[in-house]
């Protein structure tokens, strides 16, 4: 791979996905694309960079974009997120949304799906608590593939062990040879469509709750500014957004504010102006 191949893919994925490479990443580029390389019959990266500039080359651009996202995931990842979930947000909507009883949640960059099934599951488990409430919980990413494998609900041992309690598994998976696939029960509490966060996401609606984490990190700050605005315009007055652990609003935007000791967690700025209601943990219940 030459230096002009590697500028140009650098600019490519930044356009295509807004992730931004270091000049020392020549590496991820080979490990990542070499496959398709190898898969396409090419003699090397710099065919594959001649190939992606020829106009309306669509599915060759859609393959090498989504093999340099990272789609890492796992369930109740980092804990801390589910914990406000349950803790904090939830009570607060229950509360603040009791006359209409429906709640949006937008879990964006959701990967292969663990953790919309996360919050699906911790609703489930809350059972009798919600009787009359609906839940809409849309998961988005960029890559159509991993966004298949979310809506096929398998996963495999390793990813099964992976933060889900041994309880869940067995109450909410069935295994199927050496995958694990998630109840229809709970893969119906999900819907799942593919976006870029580049792209205009408006259509998507209000949303009480947005989870949007561990993707800001690949961004440069312009483009951190801009999702995270345009997110502000999605998010209900008294929603909420979560945010990765290496991630923060703090110097981008003023349209939302930290929660107090809650790492990760921000409300709009509205809402941040108003005196804190008292927030009770909410029992987990059996479902009905």
């Amino acid at each position: 791979m030459t230096p002009l191949d590697y500028d140009y893919l650098r600019g490519f994925l930044k356009a295509r996905s807004g992730l931004v490479l270091s000049n020392d990443k020549q590496y991820l580029i080979e490990s990542r694309l070499m496959p398709i390389v190898r898969k396409q019959g090419m003699a090397g990266i710099s065919e594959l960079v001649q190939k992606l500039k020829v106009p309306g080359n669509e599915a060759l651009a859609s393959k090498v974009t989504e093999a340099m996202t990272t789609n890492e995931s796992f369930f109740f990842r980092d804990k801390t997120p589910f914990d406000h979930f349950k803790e904090v947000m939830l009570p607060a909507l229950l509360k603040a949304r009791a006359a209409r009883r429906h709640i949006r949640i937008w879990c964006a960059a959701a990967s292969t799906g663990q953790e919309p099934y996360s919050l699906a599951m911790i609703l489930k488990e809350m059972g009798p608590q919600l009787a009359g409430w609906r839940f809409e919980i849309i998961g988005t990413d960029l890559s159509g593939d991993v966004l298949d494998r979310a809506k096929a609900g398998s996963y495999t041992q390793f990813e099964v062990q992976r933060g889900l309690p041994i309880q869940m598994l067995l109450k909410y998976f069935t295994q199927n040879g050496d995958q694990w696939v998630i109840s229809p029960e709970i893969r119906s509490m999900v819907h799942y469509r593919t976006l870029n966060l580049l792209n205009d996401f408006s259509a998507l609606g209000q949303f009480d709750i947005v989870y949007c984490r561990n993707v800001l990190i690949y961004f440069d700050q312009p483009t951190k500014i801009d999702v995270l605005n345009r997110t502000a315009r999605l998010t209900a007055a008294d929603g909420y957004l979560l945010l990765g652990a290496a991630e923060t609003v703090v110097g981008l935007t003023d349209a939302f504010k930290p929660v107090g000791d809650r790492r990760g967690l921000y409300v709009p700025a509205e809402k941040a102006a108003q005196p804190a209601p008292k927030l009770v943990a909410l029992a987990g219940g059996r479902v009905a």
